[in-house]
């Protein structure tokens, strides 16, 4: 049967003895439970982790990872950027907004 153009092929993670660990695609269907290590040849055994069905190289994806490392590595801003106006404050003259703390 040949596979649709869009058919997302889940990624699986195998671990080789010398080399260490390394990814493979396989349908769910036909997952072995040993492949060749693309270093060595030698046998690699399947780790038991959950399947990535995500594809890794869409512009969704990377969108997503960027918003999701967002939150933990947020891009450091040293200054408007260059050729921005800056817009002037607004004062007021209420005299109860100078109880109000400064940021």
């Amino acid at each position: 049967m040949p596979r649709r153009k869009d058919a997302v092929i889940p990624l699986y993670q195998f671990r080789c003895a010398r080399c260490g660990p390394f990814d493979r695609h396989f349908s769910m269907a036909d997952v072995p439970d040993t492949s060749d290590c693309p270093h060595c040849a030698s046998d690699g055994r399947r780790q038991i982790t959950a399947t990535r069905l995500g594809r890794g190289g869409s512009a969704s994806m990377r969108l997503l990872d960027a918003t999701a490392r967002s939150a933990s590595e947020p891009t450091v801003v040293s200054g408007p950027r260059p050729g921005a106006t800056r817009t002037p404050q607004k004062v007021t003259t209420n005299p109860l907004h100078r109880k109000l703390p400064r940021p």
